[in-house]
């Protein structure tokens, strides 16, 4: 009967997302959305370039530094790097609920980005300050929500319920200490957003706001969700079909940016993180595991894993996209289905697959999908190299510690 129970939810919810992905195209709902939202907010974000520009009248070289390395801590590719060595250091609750919501995280910020499809502040008369490369990146993107500013929300409000329900650090003083800490750090995100003329007022305001409506419903349903993770019915082959969905659920923008591209990577590492966890749950990420700067894991040990982990991963995310980029065309030509890739693979770089002389041959499948001129296999090649790397974090690296005494 739980068997049953699962397989009735779970269809219910993909049959629901399919539904959404069906009606939401046949009634344009991306486009109406936009022409409402759209006018108001490039409104503001024009009326609001004075604000911008005032704020920056105050800039000197330390507050550039600041802002930027501020940015780059709460950054995707910073948490990217981090979660593994949280996995690694045996929080493991911790690190799959925190990859988990920043992937959910990335999914829902991305969207609005790209169905309201808001400028950022023009530049000139505001200045950019993009040090790094990811920067330069984020600049392509949408403004409105700013990313930055939802993802701290978010992920330091999570950390905060974490450390003060799972931990030993209790009481009035430390709550408060910690509320501070994160207001604190909120406050310099997004008023640093604003001062490297990344973000508008009004974009650092939706981030807050979407922020804290995500961090309130995740604290309401994640127990559920990582009880379903490590000990549900169906998990991996319902993730892998969720994670397919929501590649399609997603809204087109008015002209293509990198946010498409970041929320794939993170779908990926969320299906490996699942699969990867859901497998060797018992073994390597139960609640008794050994934990950093215990006896049983001293920081030479971790020191140890970090040299064995990074490599390995590294090594596993080059071989997973290898492997996808010779598969996905390979079933791509084999089911008739056009394809392009604008990167990755420069042999179809802006052509389709399939000749149009062909089309008289196309099956139920190839039809049901012309509306496409052609997909882009470099969604699909992203989506497997994240996913393996995830899985790797999981799996195959904490097998290697075993194997090694680590």
């Amino acid at each position: 009967m739980e068997g049953e129970g699962a397989a009735v939810w779970q269809g219910a919810v993909l049959g629901g997302i399919l539904f959404w992905i069906v009606s939401a195209s046949y009634l344009d709902v991306t486009r109406k959305l936009r022409s409402f939202f759209q006018p108001w907010v490039s409104h503001h974000v024009e009326t609001q370039t004075s604000v911008v520009l005032k704020i920056q009248s105050y800039g000197f070289g330390f507050l550039d530094a600041l802002f930027s390395g501020l940015s780059c801590v709460v950054s995707v590719p910073f948490y990217t790097g981090f979660l593994p060595l949280l996995f690694w250091s045996g929080h493991g609750k911790l690190a799959r609920q925190m990859t988990l919501l920043m992937a959910f995280c990335d999914y829902l910020g991305n969207c609005i980005k790209d169905v309201v499809s808001a400028p950022r502040p023009a530049s000139p008369p505001v200045k950019r300050v993009t040090a790094t490369k990811d920067e330069e990146e984020n600049a392509l993107e949408y403004g409105l929500p700013s990313s930055h500013t939802l993802n701290t929300v978010c992920l330091s409000g999570y950390l905060l319920h974490y450390v003060l329900t799972h931990t030993q650090i209790q009481g009035a003083y430390i709550t408060y200490l910690g509320i501070s800490l994160a207001f604190m750090l909120v406050l310099l995100i997004g008023l640093g957003r604003i001062y490297l003329g990344m973000h508008s007022v009004v974009d650092v305001l939706a981030g807050l706001l979407v922020g804290l409506v995500i961090l309130a419903f995740w604290l309401t349903v994640h127990e559920h969700i990582d009880s379903f993770v490590i000990s549900g019915q169906n998990v991996t082959s319902f993730w892998a079909v969720l994670s397919f969905l929501l590649l399609f659920a997603y809204p087109t923008p008015e002209l293509p940016t990198p946010s498409f591209e970041f929320h794939t990577a993170f779908n990926g590492v969320a299906l490996g993180i699942v699969a990867g966890v859901q497998q060797t749950y018992h073994q390597f990420h139960h609640g008794d595991v050994p934990r950093l700067f215990s006896s049983e894991l001293s920081v030479p040990v971790f020191a140890g894993r970090m040299l064995v982990g990074i490599p390995t991963i590294l090594t596993v995310k080059f071989c997973s996209k290898a492997l996808a980029k010779w598969t996905i065309p390979m079933v791509a030509n084999t089911l008739g289905i056009p394809i392009k890739s604008t990167s990755y693979i420069p042999t179809l770089n802006g052509s389709a697959a399939v000749k149009k002389t062909d089309k008289l041959k196309q099956g139920y499948l190839q039809k049901l999908l012309s509306r496409y001129k052609a997909f882009d296999v470099d969604t699909g090649i992203r989506f497997l190299q994240y996913a393996g790397l995830a899985w790797s974090v999981v799996d195959l690296v904490p097998s290697l510690f075993s194997y090694m005494s680590l």
